[in-house]
Protein backbone atom coordinates (compact mmCIF):
# COMPACT_ATOMS: atom_id res chain seq x y z
CA UNK A 1 0.00 0.00 0.00
CA UNK A 2 1.05 3.59 -0.73
CA UNK A 3 2.55 6.35 1.90
CA UNK A 4 0.75 9.80 2.28
CA UNK A 5 2.94 11.94 2.53
CA UNK A 6 3.71 14.63 5.29
CA UNK A 7 2.32 17.35 3.43
CA UNK A 8 -1.36 14.90 3.14
CA UNK A 9 -1.02 13.90 6.52
CA UNK A 10 -0.65 17.18 7.74
CA UNK A 11 -3.53 18.47 5.71
CA UNK A 12 -5.60 15.87 7.02
CA UNK A 13 -4.84 16.18 10.39
CA UNK A 14 -5.36 20.33 10.41
CA UNK A 15 -8.79 19.43 8.85
CA UNK A 16 -9.10 17.39 12.07
CA UNK A 17 -8.41 13.70 10.99
CA UNK A 18 -7.26 11.70 14.40
CA UNK A 19 -6.03 9.37 12.23
CA UNK A 20 -3.85 11.64 9.77
CA UNK A 21 -1.78 13.06 13.09
CA UNK A 22 -1.41 9.20 14.61
CA UNK A 23 0.24 8.60 11.67
CA UNK A 24 2.63 11.09 11.36
CA UNK A 25 3.60 10.76 15.28
CA UNK A 26 4.06 7.46 14.51
CA UNK A 27 6.08 7.75 11.63
CA UNK A 28 8.28 10.58 13.78
CA UNK A 29 8.38 9.06 16.99
CA UNK A 30 10.72 6.70 16.82
CA UNK A 31 13.63 8.93 15.06
CA UNK A 32 12.43 12.27 17.31
CA UNK A 33 12.73 9.87 20.55
CA UNK A 34 16.30 8.94 19.40
CA UNK A 35 17.32 12.23 18.61
CA UNK A 36 16.56 13.16 22.12
CA UNK A 37 18.19 10.26 23.61
CA UNK A 38 21.46 11.60 22.09
CA UNK A 39 21.40 14.67 22.76
CA UNK A 40 20.27 14.84 26.15
CA UNK A 41 21.25 11.19 27.35
CA UNK A 42 18.79 9.89 30.27
CA UNK A 43 15.97 7.97 28.53
CA UNK A 44 13.12 9.41 30.89
CA UNK A 45 14.19 13.08 29.53
CA UNK A 46 14.42 12.04 25.72
CA UNK A 47 10.72 10.58 26.94
CA UNK A 48 9.24 14.53 28.17
CA UNK A 49 10.95 16.16 25.33
CA UNK A 50 9.88 14.04 22.78
CA UNK A 51 6.32 14.56 24.29
CA UNK A 52 7.12 18.18 24.47
CA UNK A 53 8.01 18.58 20.76
CA UNK A 54 4.87 16.44 20.09
CA UNK A 55 2.77 18.88 22.18
CA UNK A 56 4.40 22.03 20.15
CA UNK A 57 3.83 20.64 17.04
CA UNK A 58 0.28 19.82 17.83
CA UNK A 59 -0.64 23.02 19.05
CA UNK A 60 1.63 25.03 15.96
CA UNK A 61 0.55 22.66 12.94
CA UNK A 62 -1.59 25.32 11.17
CA UNK A 63 1.02 27.53 11.46
CA UNK A 64 3.37 24.85 9.09
CA UNK A 65 3.92 26.42 5.76
CA UNK A 66 5.00 23.43 4.02
CA UNK A 67 7.95 25.79 2.25
CA UNK A 68 10.25 22.83 3.84
CA UNK A 69 9.88 19.18 4.44
CA UNK A 70 7.54 19.17 7.75
CA UNK A 71 10.65 16.36 9.03
CA UNK A 72 13.03 19.65 9.07
CA UNK A 73 10.29 21.50 10.73
CA UNK A 74 9.47 18.78 13.36
CA UNK A 75 13.19 18.77 13.99
CA UNK A 76 14.02 22.36 13.90
CA UNK A 77 11.17 22.38 17.04
CA UNK A 78 13.14 19.57 19.17
CA UNK A 79 16.31 21.51 18.27
CA UNK A 80 15.37 24.48 20.16
CA UNK A 81 13.24 22.17 23.05
CA UNK A 82 16.89 20.64 23.30
CA UNK A 83 17.83 24.00 24.10
CA UNK A 84 15.42 24.87 26.48
CA UNK A 85 15.90 21.80 28.20
CA UNK A 86 19.62 22.71 28.36
CA UNK A 87 18.97 26.16 29.75
CA UNK A 88 16.91 24.93 32.49
CA UNK A 89 19.53 22.05 33.46
CA UNK A 90 22.61 24.55 33.29
CA UNK A 91 24.52 22.03 35.90
CA UNK A 92 25.66 19.24 33.83
CA UNK A 93 25.57 16.02 34.48
CA UNK A 94 28.79 13.41 35.36
CA UNK A 95 29.72 10.83 32.67
CA UNK A 96 29.39 7.86 34.81
CA UNK A 97 25.48 8.71 34.99
CA UNK A 98 25.10 8.70 31.36
CA UNK A 99 22.89 5.70 29.83
CA UNK A 100 24.46 3.46 27.07
CA UNK A 101 21.67 3.20 24.36
CA UNK A 102 20.34 0.36 23.90
CA UNK A 103 21.49 -2.75 21.73
CA UNK A 104 18.64 -3.73 19.27
CA UNK A 105 20.03 -6.57 17.64
CA UNK A 106 20.12 -9.56 20.58
CA UNK A 107 20.82 -12.56 18.29
CA UNK A 108 24.87 -11.31 17.92
CA UNK A 109 27.33 -13.18 19.42
CA UNK A 110 27.85 -11.98 23.10
CA UNK A 111 31.22 -11.42 22.62
CA UNK A 112 30.81 -8.81 19.98
CA UNK A 113 27.81 -8.07 21.37
CA UNK A 114 30.11 -6.87 24.32
CA UNK A 115 32.52 -5.58 22.33
CA UNK A 116 30.03 -3.06 20.21
CA UNK A 117 28.79 -2.47 23.56
CA UNK A 118 31.36 -0.96 24.98
CA UNK A 119 32.54 0.79 21.73
CA UNK A 120 28.96 2.60 21.61
CA UNK A 121 29.64 3.44 25.25
CA UNK A 122 32.52 5.27 24.42
CA UNK A 123 31.19 7.12 21.40
CA UNK A 124 28.36 8.28 23.84
CA UNK A 125 30.57 9.40 26.37
CA UNK A 126 32.47 11.06 23.32
CA UNK A 127 29.44 13.01 22.36
CA UNK A 128 28.94 14.50 25.65
CA UNK A 129 32.08 15.98 25.43
CA UNK A 130 30.60 18.18 22.45
CA UNK A 131 29.11 21.64 22.81
CA UNK A 132 25.36 21.85 22.47
CA UNK A 133 25.85 23.58 18.82
CA UNK A 134 29.03 20.68 17.28
CA UNK A 135 26.31 17.73 19.17
CA UNK A 136 23.50 19.15 17.41
CA UNK A 137 25.53 19.50 13.81
CA UNK A 138 26.93 15.77 14.21
CA UNK A 139 23.47 14.14 14.81
CA UNK A 140 21.74 16.10 11.89
CA UNK A 141 24.75 14.74 9.80
CA UNK A 142 24.73 11.26 10.75
CA UNK A 143 21.98 9.93 12.47
CA UNK A 144 19.43 12.19 10.56
CA UNK A 145 21.75 12.13 7.18
CA UNK A 146 21.07 15.95 6.70
CA UNK A 147 23.12 18.10 3.83
CA UNK A 148 25.06 20.83 4.77
CA UNK A 149 22.75 22.96 3.42
CA UNK A 150 19.77 21.12 5.42
CA UNK A 151 21.65 21.75 8.42
CA UNK A 152 22.18 25.13 7.60
CA UNK A 153 18.81 25.55 7.19
CA UNK A 154 17.78 24.13 10.29
CA UNK A 155 19.55 25.97 12.39
CA UNK A 156 19.42 29.65 11.28
CA UNK A 157 23.61 29.14 10.01
CA UNK A 158 25.67 29.28 6.89
CA UNK A 159 26.61 26.12 5.71
CA UNK A 160 30.08 27.11 5.85
CA UNK A 161 29.16 27.63 9.45
CA UNK A 162 27.98 24.03 9.95
CA UNK A 163 30.66 22.55 8.00
CA UNK A 164 33.10 24.57 10.43
CA UNK A 165 31.07 23.11 13.73
CA UNK A 166 31.02 19.31 11.89
CA UNK A 167 34.67 18.88 11.67
CA UNK A 168 35.46 20.96 14.72
CA UNK A 169 33.17 18.13 16.82
CA UNK A 170 34.71 15.84 14.24
CA UNK A 171 38.33 16.39 15.71
CA UNK A 172 37.28 16.70 19.20
CA UNK A 173 35.71 13.09 19.12
CA UNK A 174 39.30 11.72 17.03
CA UNK A 175 41.47 13.20 20.21
CA UNK A 176 38.86 12.06 22.67
CA UNK A 177 38.31 8.63 21.43
CA UNK A 178 42.17 8.27 21.09
CA UNK A 179 42.67 9.26 24.71
CA UNK A 180 40.90 5.71 25.24
CA UNK A 181 42.97 3.91 23.37
CA UNK A 182 46.30 5.03 24.21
Amino acid sequence: MFERSDQTLVKQALKGKKSAWICLVKRYEKPLYNYALRMVSHPEDAMDLMQDVFVAVFRNLASFRGESPFKGWLFKIAHYRCIEFYRRKKPMQSLDDAPVPEQEDEQACPAQFMADGQQSKEVHQALQQLSLNQKVVVELKFFQHATFEEIANQLGISTNTAKSRLYSALDKLKNYLELDYV
